[in-house]
């Protein structure tokens, strides 16, 4: 969990709380996943919605190796 902490994206605000169910817009594919992971898939999301594709990236890359599965259900 410490490796996971010290390579979150900076300047992402971790939420606080449980864990959530989050969909894919696309495929309706829903997952539950972590407080952290949450804040950044909102970061990729936005990136996407403002075409900030390095910053995209790190939240990709993020997410890829910390949370493999959702990566798969809401990314890939």
């Amino acid at each position: 969990m410490k490796d996971r902490e010290k390579n979150y994206p900076k300047g992402i605000e971790k939420y606080q709380g449980d864990p959530q169910k989050v969909k894919n817009p696309y495929s309706g594919e829903s997952i539950t996943i972590p407080a952290d992971a949450i804040a950044v898939y909102d970061m990729i999301k936005g990136c996407e919605l403002f075409e900030d594709y390095d910053s995209m990236r790190v939240g990709l890359d993020w997410f890829r190796q910390y949370e493999p599965k959702a990566y798969m259900v809401l990314l890939d």
